[in-house]
């Protein structure tokens, strides 16, 4: 049992509040997800042609500004680092390759690339959805789009690799309720057409084939249609993407999902309570996705 909640602002006078509605919502999922919790938000305010990478460090103390030095070795040119706790914001060159390869000299400073893209800011953690949420200052961050997890584990240990979202490409991310019984063959599939699972969980094999669908072509929905034709289980996925958002079931339907939809945003939460406090809610159109039926937004 885990929690999902989202939401999709599409007045731009919400944006600088979306980060503390978002804090409610996910913290009003705690009971189905006490373990550990993650979000990705999406924001305006990377520059053109530079990208935001989501980094951790495991290290006891990080050398967060020898990390800014060698990146700007790396791609020759300026980059800019925000750091709290342990983990940090990085803004470099839109060259992701020169990222990753400088990123990946840096061994003594454990790094590890959480999420990368032109507007997303990815967080995950074990320890209470408040908790985390407070810790990274997520009430203060504005935004236009935010996806997040509470997680009960019961496929894989508890462990920050282990938290959702996942992303598997630039501004992708993931967060699922539920389990699937084929994943450990659809991982070998995906092995096979070179994509490799960094971690033992179940819902990044999902995440990667969604980010492997769209490497081919499809876009956001038609990836998703392809998740309801190859994977086997119960549960409930919703995917964002720089602009876009989708929700999916199985054919069962069994694990929850609830979506209120106003001209100001979309929401969708697995209980209702999540949304309780958001404001105009009683102005939506609130409903439950039937099985199989995928909604998908742009914004």
């Amino acid at each position: 049992m885990c929690g999902i909640v989202g939401l999709f602002v599409l007045d731009p006078g919400l944006e600088p509040d979306l980060g503390k509605h978002f804090t409610t919502m996910l913290e009003e999922m705690t009971a189905r997800g006490p373990d550990s919790a993650g979000l990705a938000l999406y924001d305006r305010s990377v520059p053109a042609a530079r990208m935001r990478w989501s980094l951790r460090s495991d290290a006891p103390e990080t050398d967060w500004l020898g990390v800014l030095r060698v990146v700007e070795k790396g791609t020759g040119q300026p980059s800019n680092i925000e750091v709290i706790e342990n983990i940090a914001f990085l803004i470099a060159v839109d060259d992701e390759v020169a990222v990753r390869q400088a990123l990946a000299t840096l061994t003594e400073e454990q790094i590890t690339v959480v999420g990368v893209g032109h507007a997303m800011s990815l967080i995950k953690d074990i320890g209470l959805p408040r908790d985390i949420c407070d810790r990274y200052r997520v009430p203060e961050m504005s935004g236009y789009l935010a996806l997040g997890h509470t997680r009960m584990a019961t496929e894989s240990a508890i462990t920050t690799d282990g938290a959702h979202p996942f992303s598997p490409a630039p501004d992708l991310a993931l967060v699922h309720n539920g389990s699937f019984s084929n994943h450990a063959s659809i991982r070998r599939s995906l092995a096979d057409a070179g994509v490799d699972c960094l971690t033992d969980n179940d819902t990044e094999v999902a995440a990667q084939f969604i980010g492997y669908r769209m490497s081919l072509g499809d876009d956001l929905e038609e990836a998703m249609r392809h998740v309801l034709k190859e994977f086997d289980g119960f549960f409930t996925l919703v995917v964002s993407a720089e602009r876009q958002f989708s929700v999916v079931r199985d054919a069962f339907a069994c694990k929850p999902m609830i979506i209120a939809e106003l001209p100001e945003y979309i929401a969708v939460a697995s209980e209702y309570h999540a949304l309780a406090n958001l404001p105009g809610i009683e102005r939506a159109r609130v409903f439950e996705p039937q099985p199989e039926e995928i909604h998908t937004w742009t914004g």
